[in-house]
């Protein structure tokens, strides 16, 4: 199937449910991108800084990039003039350095914060206890330029079902609760982004509001490497 036609079999599974396609196209090239787009993709992910700036530069202007991989404070800048949504805030040195440099741009970048549900130390994010200490904070309360907007977390590598769902239920309950306690009257914090390839119907039935759907849009991908 083309990635077209993968597009249209996604969108038919999504249509009704409340939640977006993120095409998750790091290590695709632009042409792979373009023909998503010509498919009807506006929103797609990239996880390495300088790929996306290469992209961004390279593709129309209406594409909302998502950054959605660890992102290191000294490569906000290069982002902070374009990116629509930062999924993977995952500190709070990470939100002040975005919030500084949106103030630069003249523009708020919206946020999800990122928060570890794996049970793998190879993955980044906030447990329960810093989110809320994040929240809480003068310095957080004194940031005009980013706006957060919801939740984002990854589920553990090859865990069976039971597990997956229990990460996956576990960030809903935390959500409801950061949206009871600090959102209550915000419309802007209703995002949840959960949900990859291989479990994103999982996902949804736990409450997620954004699939990263990346090889079964694009097949499998070739890796090219950039230099940290």
């Amino acid at each position: 199937m083309s990635i077209a036609d993968n597009l249209i079999k996604y969108k038919k599974e999504l249509e009704g449910e409340n939640v977006e396609l993120i095409a998750v196209s790091k290590f695709n090239d632009t042409s792979a991108v373009l023909e998503a787009y010509n498919g009807g993709q506006r929103i797609f992910g990239e996880n390495i800084v300088q790929e996306l700036v290469e992209k961004q530069e390279a593709l129309p202007k209406d594409i909302a990039w998502h950054m959605i991989g660890h992102l290191q404070t000294n490569k906000v800048k290069y982002i902070a003039p374009f990116i629509k949504l930062i999924q993977s805030v995952d500190s709070a040195k990470l939100l002040a350095e975005i919030n500084k440099q949106a103030a630069k741009n003249n523009r708020v970048i919206d946020c999800l914060l990122q928060v570890y549900i794996a049970d793998e130390e190879t993955k980044f994010g906030l447990d329960h206890a810093e989110v809320i200490e994040l929240l809480r904070s003068e310095e957080y309360l004194m940031m005009k330029n980013i706006r957060i907007t919801g939740l984002m977390g990854i589920a553990s590598n090859h865990a069976e079902e039971k597990q997956t769902k229990d990460e996956y239920q576990e960030l809903k309950v935390l959500f409801d609760g950061i949206k009871l306690s600090f959102f209550r009257k915000e419309d802007s914090f209703r995002e949840l982004s959960m949900g990859m390839s291989g479990d994103y119907k999982l996902a949804i039935e736990e409450g997620s509001t954004m699939v990263r759907i990346g090889s079964s849009i694009f097949g499998v991908r070739k890796i090219k490497h950039y230099k940290a």
